[in-house]
């Protein structure tokens, strides 16, 4: 639906923020989640924005879920930013990262309080853990390009500071974007956080320029596709003439749409021996912890219950 669509909820209903969420495999998902998990019967709804939409529709996305007597709270992809930017006014409580990073993932309830959260540093973090070998960096002095300067990448960024061990840095992390004002606002975050690990931000405004940055990375580097383009947007922020670093890590943060990033990742991955990994794990581990927040409930990270709830969704993938 879209924000002229919301009307009260006629049942308990759980929301999702996004662009095209109808497409989103949660839609088959949730409701045997929420079986699984003694949630009852609880509904799904998306709701549409377009990308940095009016200031005016996250305001009215938020005012009716704060009013909603149904509706217990919500995931936001793609406006995660932009959302709390514009309707930062209506939260009675943000979390620690979401006050850091200026975004939130999360909304839900406790007694009168509308509640916002980051969680994406959370669950980048956990799925980043999945992926990448452990002590790679350490053992292969490779590099860190993230393609984009949005939410993903501010909490994957701020993950790698805040809780990883300087001996498990990369070592440089590069982030590309195509406009300046998310490379300020990430160049802020990290001032605060003030480590010392070796940044760089770069404007990258075409293709080409993203192709000369990955082009130059050091063997056995990571790079991160989380520009959203492949399915907010079609496309890829490289072209084909792109080469991945040689026995590297690629990672495509979207799990389903055209997603030619992946395509262009896996004409190479034999040729330069690459390990590819798109954002299936990064979605379960996105999904389960704001359910966990939304309904106030414990939802582990690992283990038999974790691996229950990874079957359950691979039967709709």
């Amino acid at each position: 639906m879209t924000v002229d669509e919301l009307v009260p909820a006629s049942k308990p209903t759980f929301y999702f923020v996004g662009v095209t969420t109808a497409k989103s495999s949660i839609m088959k998902v949730f409701p045997k989640w929420a079986a699984h998990l003694g949630r009852g019967d609880v509904a799904i709804a998306g709701i549409d924005c377009k990308v940095h939409d009016d200031p005016e529709n996250y305001r009215r996305v938020v005012s009716f879920l704060k009013s909603d007597k149904l509706s217990p709270g919500a995931l936001v992809t793609t406006h995660k930013m932009d959302l709390l930017e514009a309707a930062r006014s209506q939260f009675d409580y943000l979390d620690p990262y979401a006050q850091l990073l200026g975004e939130i993932s999360s909304i839900s309830k406790r007694g009168t309080q509308l509640r916002g959260h980051a969680k994406d540093p959370i669950t980048s973090g956990l799925s980043l853990d999945a992926f990448v070998p452990e002590l790679w960096w350490r053992r292969t002095d490779g590099e860190l390009c993230i393609l984009g300067a949005g939410g993903s990448s501010l909490a994957l960024t701020s993950y790698i500071i805040k809780q990883k061990k300087r001996e498990e840095w990369p070592g440089r992390i590069i982030v590309a974007n195509r406009s300046p004002k998310r490379l300020e606002h990430m160049k802020k975050v990290h001032a605060a956080i003030n480590p010392g690990i070796r940044m760089e931000y770069v404007l990258a405004e075409t293709a080409e320029a993203n192709d000369a940055i990955v082009n130059a990375l050091k063997p056995h580097s990571l790079v991160v596709n989380a520009t959203g383009l492949g399915k907010d947007a079609a496309g890829s922020p490289l072209t084909n003439a792109a080469r991945f670093p040689e026995g590297g890590l690629v990672w495509e943060f979207n799990y389903r749409g055209e997603l030619v990033f992946l395509d262009q990742a896996r004409s190479q991955e034999k040729a330069r021996s690459l390990r590819i990994e798109d954002g299936w794990v990064y979605f379960i581990h996105g999904w389960t912890q704001v359910i966990a927040e939304v309904f106030c409930i414990d939802i582990p990270t690992n283990g038999p219950e974790f691996d229950q709830l990874c079957r359950i969704a691979a039967e709709s993938r």
